[in-house]
C-alpha cells in the first residue's frame, strides 16, 4: 500500500475546511468561504496563501497571463474552493490543469454548496495522469 501524499498537511487543511463548514454551513457564495478560510488558516497556524498568482510558460517562455488559484497551503498543496450544487468534471479539470501548470503534486477540491455536508476530493497529479489519458475538458 502506498503512502498518502502530504498526509499530515492534508489532515490539517481538511480540519480547517470542516471547521468553516461547521460554522457557516452551505448556501454562501465562494468569496465568503475564501474569507472564512483565510481567518481559520490563521487561527489554526496553517500557512496558506490566498489567490497566489501561478506563472505559466509556453515552450519555455513566460506568458503574460497567470493562473490565480484559490489557495496554496504549506507551499505545496493547491486548494480549490467551490460553492456549487455538486463537483463536476469542469472543477476537476481546473485543478488538474493548475497542478500540471505549476508542478504541484496534490490538489484538494472542496465544495461548500452541496446541501447535507462538505464535499471534497483529493487529486494527486501522478495518479490522475496514470488513470486518465486526458483530464476532463472544460465545458463552456
Amino acid at each position: 500500500m502506498s503512502e498518502i501524499l502530504y498526509k499530515e498537511e492534508s489532515y490539517q487543511l481538511m480540519g480547517v475546511c470542516f471547521e468553516v463548514y461547521k460554522e457557516k454551513g452551505s448556501g454562501f457564495v465562494e468569496p465568503i468561504y475564501h474569507e472564512c478560510l483565510e481567518i481559520e488558516f490563521e487561527l489554526q497556524g496553517v500557512p496558506a496563501v490566498h489567490h497566489p498568482h501561478l506563472p505559466l510558460t509556453y515552450k519555455g517562455r513566460p506568458l503574460k497571463r497567470s493562473h490565480q488559484a484559490d489557495f496554496v497551503v504549506y507551499g505545496k498543496i493547491l486548494l480549490e474552493v467551490k460553492a456549487a450544487k455538486a463537483l463536476d468534471d469542469n472543477h476537476r479539470a481546473q485543478v488538474v490543469n493548475y497542478l500540471k501548470a505549476t508542478g504541484l503534486k496534490l490538489g484538494i477540491l472542496v465544495n461548500y454548496g452541496r446541501i447535507g455536508g462538505l464535499e471534497w476530493e483529493r487529486i494527486v497529479l501522478a495518479d490522475w495522469l496514470r488513470d486518465q489519458s486526458d483530464p476532463p475538458s472544460l465545458q463552456s
